[in-house]
């Protein structure tokens, strides 16, 4: 039980390099991995663990291999871009430019809708939640509390929809909307200055004004973007 506890641990550290590695461009798609022999022992595992490690990235959609040619590099776009390890390392290798816009994108997509079905469906339970995530946003005292307290106000969101695949969602992107919000707090002069935009949202939905919602909703994602836009051209980060 040790040893398989120990390979499966060695199997994850192998994922971990290896797909960091392969999602932040060192080695390029269509590019075949080193013989299994050669990779286990330039990193340090044995070739079970490499192996099971391997399944792994395959299903990630990663890597094939085939049996002439061996593991290579798949495509960008037969990875699995919603799986939470591509996402989180996605979200820690790429450029801020890129990160921001593709994660507004998203947003612009989903929150909006979300927040006008929460509007109509939102039970009383839910809106003590939400408004207690919104609170916590009040009450935060760093940016750390706020992110986190933002998280929760958008999952609350979710969650009141009552749409299974709507709220099921939300654990795909925790990641990419944590690291967000922690990057939205972290360029802003003052980290609370989007509290009165989530105060619309919130007494959108409590009132029961799905289009309300919606505007207020995506005019906190666009302010959002305009924030951390305007500290990119300020600081020239990339």
């Amino acid at each position: 039980m040790v040893k398989l506890a120990a390979v499966r641990s060695l199997h994850g550290q192998v994922v971990q390099e290896l797909g960091r590695l392969i999602v932040g461009g060192g080695i390029a798609p269509g590019a075949n991995l080193p013989r299994e022999e050669l990779l286990a022992e330039r990193m340090h595992v044995s070739r079970t663990a490499l192996r099971e490690a391997m399944k792994v990235l395959s299903a990630k959609g990663l890597i094939e291999s085939r049996q002439k040619t061996g593991t290579r590099v798949r495509e960008v776009t037969y990875w699995n871009q919603l799986d939470a390890d591509v996402l989180a390392w996605r979200c820690d290798l790429m450029p801020t430019d890129d990160f921001v816009e593709k994660l507004v994108e998203m947003r612009e997509i989903i929150e909006p809708a979300a927040a006008a079905s929460a509007a109509r469906n939102r039970s009383d339970a839910e809106l003590a939640t939400l408004d207690a995530a919104y609170t916590a946003m009040a009450d935060a005292v760093d940016r750390d509390a706020w992110a986190i307290a933002d998280l929760a106000f958008h999952e609350a969101i979710l969650q009141a929809t009552h749409n299974e695949l709507l709220a099921s969602l939300f654990a795909v992107i925790e990641t990419a909307l944590g690291s967000y919000f922690q990057l939205s707090a972290q360029t802003a002069s003052n980290f609370k200055y989007s509290l009165p935009h989530h105060k619309k949202v919130l007494d959108a939905i409590r009132r029961r004004h799905p289009e309300v919602a919606r505007q207020a909703m995506l005019a906190t994602v666009t302010d959002s973007r305009r924030n951390i836009r305007r500290h990119t051209k300020t600081t020239g980060a990339s």
